[in-house]
């Protein structure tokens, strides 16, 4: 090689071998699979939540909004990492991976879950996405869960991948996690909650 070449690398943004339409998962026991399968659609849609969870939490630490949990106020952007931190364990545990997650992972938010339950009141009727940043992002992060929560459970009604049971209730319990720190959000920003009227007059 001369002084002037430059030297061959591969380029860490693009491999090219899935202009096919076809894509490797971890174990690759299946070998290439389509990039439409339900496999790889639940890996799209926990890698949605997780990287729009990212931008929630950056509004939140902005803000500095916090829960307090006995006599600590916690952060919401840490309670966001953590989940964030778990949805990375669920992909891999889609991918084919032995990593699921942990008990002490779902009590964590359930925890979180009764704390706001102690502070806000029962819900009584469906509420309106808005009133602050913070809680209308949340709430679309809700919704983006309950999708990655049904593509999950279809990997696992198709076989294709045995979810650990404890990471399919973890997948049910964020949506009602993110949905509890959405009403907290405007709680905290002393923001009324607004509900549908269905055009009553």
């Amino acid at each position: 090689m001369k002084k002037t070449d430059k030297p061959k690398t591969k380029n860490i943004l693009y491999t090219g071998t899935g202009d096919q339409g076809m894509t490797t998962l971890f174990d690759c026991k299946q070998g290439r699979i389509s990039k439409s399968a339900k496999l790889i659609e639940a890996l799209g849609s926990v890698d949605e939540l997780n990287a729009y969870l990212g931008i929630v939490k950056v509004y939140s630490n902005n803000d500095k909004v916090f829960l307090k949990i006995g006599s600590k106020k916690v952060l919401y952007s840490h309670i966001i990492e953590e989940i964030q931190q778990n949805l990375f364990v669920i992909q891999a545990e889609i991918g084919g991976s032995k990593m699921s997650v942990e008990k002490k992972e779902l009590t964590k938010i359930e925890n979180i879950i009764n704390q706001i339950g102690k502070v806000l009141p029962p819900i009584k009727s469906f509420t309106i996405s808005g009133g602050s940043i913070i809680s209308a992002e949340l709430d679309f992060a809700r919704t983006l869960a309950r999708k990655s929560e049904r593509r999950v459970i279809s990997v696992d009604d198709e076989g294709s991948r045995i979810i650990g049971p404890h990471t399919i209730s973890y997948m049910n319990r964020l949506s009602s996690v993110l949905f509890a720190m959405s009403r907290y959000a405007n709680y905290f920003f002393s923001i009324s909650e607004s509900h549908p009227s269905y055009n009553k007059k």
